[in-house]
């Protein structure tokens, strides 16, 4: 009798509170409205149902002991169920509204930086010493740099204007200068540089400001993401942590998406296409000069939007910014992708970290840091950053896969924990669970087509480095075609059938000195070369070859005067 009593109030006492979690579960699924109604209702119907009848059961026979306890194990495992799908629903809306939290400003991190055995230990101890600042880059960042060092500790000391960000390196390993104010999101500029490949071992921050700059979040939606075609930009920073640290744009992906023919096509532009720069909201930036496209990201993402949108000749409609963090952690809360290595293209290890085993020829598994050297590998390459660019598409279509696979059932747990801080996206939550729910109901077979702009290797002055580069002159060929079967995608077609440029390419489009006439540079040592306002016409072969009977040509760029610099890339 005793067991009996007990078991009745503690099957009372569960029933209660697993009433309570499918109220909670309820809501949370009508908050969330990720399922098509007709896969929610029946769910509903049987989330209900089941607590009904173990009610019903339990008040049925409720002096039979032995039913009691079933009746008791039964609410107990259903209780742990309702919970544990309230938990993850609450979670996911979470993860959806973190990742479309509108950004109305950028991070900006200044950092103080000395040799690693430099006496100066604090700001205090730049008393009376060298500091080297950047006399045209980044001049308010340097400035907002300075307020904030004298806030923190009044000290004098003597500023050195340089200008170029190697410059800043050269003057700092010299000794010329005890310290250099740097924006963080030069400082891959610096190691990517042969001979300061070492920059970030051998010194360190003493201090480091950081302040916010207003952002312009631009969307221009689609009526609805399941039936009207759209275009989405991918930038990805080459910087680990936040994402909303500016950093150069990497990755410069635009994903093009029709739901109704079930097409993505994914055109991608080299890192170092030399453009015309807009920049967007930022504020110290050299408005439609040529650089090359990766430093659009330092401006922030909506400088690369735009840039892009004016290159291509397309709207885009909404923007993913991801960074190293990004692809390591969500590819590892997949449990790893699988890629297929054409032959030919198999790595032995892995110019970006040589750490990690390569890729063979044929299916390879890989981790999120494998996943991510394979997507950044170029050197092993004889086509260099074009087959980068094939390994990011790759890449991005295998994480899709996985995602939409039964598998994600798994790792749903960790897939969300890597969300929360993986991306931040101008698309609604809305939007989201809107092809969410297309996706689980229509159950599309997704057919994924690529491109990539190409053009010629030159070195070229770009103004955020202050000097001379390593750029890709793009052939103007492929940017019509890049636009041609964009729109194709877009009005329903399929972008493969699209071979030749429908439109006239525009040669005049094609880069020429003069475009950046007032600009000095440097050579490698930080040199000075000669100012691009004296050069003329006459020191430069400028090839254009177009045959109007196959649409296809070139445009070829050598420089054919005196020139001290070589190649750098940043």
């Amino acid at each position: 009798m005793k067991i009996l009593k007990s078991s009745r109030f503690w099957n009372t006492f569960i029933s209660i509170i697993l009433i309570i979690l499918l109220a909670i579960l309820l809501w949370q699924l009508y908050s969330l409205n990720v399922l098509p109604q007709n896969i929610q209702l029946p769910i509903v119907i049987i989330l209900i149902l089941a607590v009904f009848v173990v009610i019903l059961v339990n008040i049925e026979f409720r002096y039979k002991p032995k039913i009691q306890i079933i009746c008791l194990i039964l609410s107990l495992l259903l209780a742990i169920a309702y919970g544990f799908g309230a938990y993850y629903l609450y979670r996911t809306d979470g993860t959806l509204s973190a990742i479309t939290a509108i950004r109305n400003t950028n991070d900006n991190n200044i950092s103080v930086i000395v040799m690693n055995d430099s006496d100066i230990h604090a700001l205090e101890d730049l008393s009376g010493k060298k500091v080297g600042v950047l006399k045209n880059i980044d001049k308010g960042g340097t400035e907002k740099a300075l307020e904030q060092i004298q806030k923190e500790m009044p000290v004098e000391f003597e500023q050195i204007e340089l200008d170029s960000v190697p410059q800043e390196a050269i003057a700092l390993y010299s000794g010329e200068v005890d310290a250099i104010i740097l924006n963080e999101a030069y400082r891959t500029n610096v190691v990517e540089l042969e001979d300061y490949a070492d920059f970030s071992g051998r010194t360190r921050v003493i201090f480091q400001a950081h302040f916010k700059t207003d952002a312009t979040n631009e969307a221009l939606a689609v009526s609805d993401v399941t039936t009207k075609p759209y275009n989405i930009l991918i930038s990805g920073n080459d910087t680990y942590g936040d994402v909303g640290e500016l950093s150069r744009s990497d990755v410069n992906m635009v994903v093009t998406v029709n739901p109704m023919t079930s097409t993505v096509l994914l055109t991608s532009i080299p890192r170092d296409a030399y453009v015309a720069v807009d920049c967007g909201d930022a504020y110290a930036c050299a408005e439609g000069q040529l650089d090359k496209i990766t430093h659009t990201g330092i401006n922030g993402v909506t400088s690369t939007k735009r840039t892009v949108e004016k290159l291509l000749d397309i709207d885009i409609n909404y923007t993913f910014r991801v960074n190293f963090s990004s692809v390591t952690s969500i590819v590892d809360s997949l449990g790893g992708i699988d890629i297929e290595v054409p032959e030919g293209q198999a790595v032995e290890t892995f110019y970006a970290d040589s750490t990690l085993e390569g890729v063979t020829e044929g299916w390879n598994h890989l981790n999120g840091e494998r996943a991510l050297s394979f997507a950044r590998e170029r050197y092993a390459y004889i086509d260099g950053d074009n087959q980068r660019v094939r390994n990011q598409q790759m890449v991005l279509k295998a994480i899709f896969d996985k995602a939409t696979s039964p598998e994600i059932i798994v790792n749903y747990p960790s897939l969300l924990s890597a969300l929360e801080s993986a991306f931040d996206t101008t698309l609604s939550q809305d939007e989201i669970t809107s092809f969410i729910k297309y996706q689980i109901q229509a159950m599309p077979g997704w057919k994924f087509e690529t491109y990539q702009l190409s053009g010629e290797g030159s070195t070229l002055f770009c103004p955020s480095l202050g000097q001379a580069a390593f750029v890709t002159v793009l052939d103007q060929n492929t940017v019509a075609l890049a636009h041609d079967k964009i729109m194709a995608v877009l009005d329903g077609k399929d972008a493969d059938e699209i071979t030749e440029p429908q439109t006239q390419a525009n040669d005049e489009a094609a880069v020429y000195p003069e475009n950046q006439a007032g600009y000095d540079f440097y050579d490698n040592e930080g040199a000075y070369s000669s100012g691009m306002d004296s050069y003329d016409e006459s020191q430069w072969d400028s090839q254009n070859t177009y045959d109007s009977e196959t649409d296809s040509g070139s445009v070829q760029d050598e420089y054919s005067g005196d020139d001290s610099h070589t190649n750098s890339e940043g």
